[in-house]
């Protein structure tokens, strides 16, 4: 029998190399056409970012060049497109989630493949198996870690897992054999970082685009034949299993690996706020769609969350900005019973510093751990002042593999987000590309569709060149 524990770098190296179009089921192919569509809202989205300029400059300081295109912006260099393109997609808090190891996937994944693909001129299709192979990789060599134990040590899954999947993604486009996959994974693994530390500041979002950067640079790397572990995963002294966790589980990591395809556990999100509350989210606008719930006659909303949703999200009753806002239990229940809404539109300051709603999320919201609740999983209990009482429970969030968005929601999120940044002729041609990736002979047209609409986004853009 063979060892897996020495072979799992070598199984995942070997998959993403060979990994063809005909080896992913018609299913997963949309599910990856849904992601790359979603991270391209959330792009155009990320424009509105209150970090977004300062990365913005950093990118453009990275290299002097301007074959890469930025979503929704001018042309940098293939490495600060790379790293802006990656925080556009995170940067309010709108991407996916692979709820399993608390990972974003498509802001490490999409942006390196586009820039190459767009580099050199490559197919739709190219670009599709490359997703898959990148988002396969990065979910699998996640399950494999232990995600309890890599959690209590304190790692932050994106900057981590993120270049192996980056990695991957590039190297099926650049037609690695299975050695080079294996040596990318390696320069990648050395460069994995990032941990909860920086929770509740913007440099989590940052943990993404760097992951990003990280595994092209690996791909770029390890196709110039540079020497690398080819073992990256489980070596003794130092493999990510063995650091990051306690020998984690690579068996996991390449069970029924081409057969069940662990990307389809890549939740999306149709609202901003964090990944842990969309639960609560979604059992919110259950409520408010049924009864006709007046907030002026709100006595108390009670919310119960898992417990590790309630550390990460419940001690916001009080909050700074939008960031904040966007973490905030107390504030995102307010906001969605005030408005019957939540987008972009809810996380600014004019909305979040109203004083009544502000009053409203510290004094009429009240948040708690409960076991029974776990996940992203949320209860809501509204009680009103003539005595009566609204509940809901959600078992799973809008966006998951159980409650999953439809194309068309997330077709709309992207023409929400996409309006004042793209040209309005681009969107319809934009969507459909994506809907028939597979017959578009050219990301490169692709990516000249994605260019910025001649207004604010543009000067922005322009700023950081």
């Amino acid at each position: 029998m063979k060892d897996v524990t020495q072979e799992a770098t070598h199984v995942l190296a070997e998959f993403a190399a060979t990994l063809s179009y005909e080896d992913v089921p018609a299913r997963v192919r949309e599910h990856c056409k849904n992601l790359i569509l979603d991270a391209l809202a959330c792009a155009v989205a990320g424009h509105r970012g209150e970090e977004t300029g300062q990365v913005a400059a950093l990118a453009s300081a990275l290299a002097q060049g301007r074959e890469s295109r930025v979503i929704g912006g001018g042309h940098l260099s293939l490495a600060g497109a790379t790293l802006l393109n990656g925080y556009l997609i995170t940067a309010v808090t709108m991407c996916d989630v692979h709820r399993a190891t608390m990972t974003h996937v498509t802001p490490e994944i999409v942006p390196p493949a586009l820039a190459i693909a767009e580099r050199d001129d490559l197919s739709g299709r190219d670009l599709l198996v490359a997703i898959a192979a990148g988002c396969e990789v990065t979910t699998r060599i996640g399950i494999g870690l232990d995600y309890p134990v890599f959690r209590a040590r304190g790692w932050h899954g994106p900057g981590i897992l993120g270049p192996f999947g980056a990695a991957a993604a590039v190297g099926s486009l650049l037609e690695f054999d299975a050695e080079t996959m294996a040596r990318a994974f390696g320069l990648a693994g050395s460069q994995a970082a990032g941990t909860f530390a920086a929770w509740g500041t913007p440099t989590v979002k940052f943990h993404q685009c760097r992951g990003a950067l990280s595994g092209l640079m690996a791909a770029l790397l390890a196709q110039q034949s540079f020497v690398a572990t080819h073992e990256f995963l489980t070596a003794k002294d130092g493999g990510l299993y063995n650091a990051y966790a306690s020998g984690g589980k690579p068996d996991a990591a390449i069970a029924d690996l081409g057969q069940r395809f662990e990307l389809m556990q890549i939740a999306l999100r149709l609202w901003p706020s964090a990944t842990l509350i969309q639960g609560l989210n979604t059992a919110l606008f259950e409520l408010v769609e049924k009864h006709a719930i007046d907030p002026a006659h709100v006595r108390k909303v009670r919310v119960a969350l898992s417990k590790t949703a309630f550390d990460m999200h419940g001690g916001f009753s009080t909050y700074k900005a939008k960031f904040e806002a966007l973490l905030s239990t107390h504030y995102t229940a307010a906001v969605i019973l005030h408005d019957r809404a939540l987008t972009l539109a809810q996380f600014e300051p004019k909305r979040y510093d109203d004083p009544k709603l502000r009053a409203f999320a510290a004094e009429k919201v009240e948040v708690r751990a409960d076991a029974a609740v776990a996940g992203s999983q949320a209860v809501v209990e509204i009680a009103m002042d003539d005595g009566s009482i609204f509940t809901a429970r959600c078992e799973h969030p809008l966006g998951g593999a159980e409650n999953p968005l439809s194309r068309a929601q997330i077709e709309q999120k992207f023409r929400s987000y996409a309006d004042g940044v793209l040209p309005g002729a681009h969107v319809a041609d934009i969507i459909g590309a994506v809907d028939r990736l597979e017959e578009f002979g050219s990301v490169r047209k692709l990516m000249t569709l994605l260019g910025a609409a001649e207004s604010a986004a543009t000067r922005a853009m322009a700023a950081a060149e």
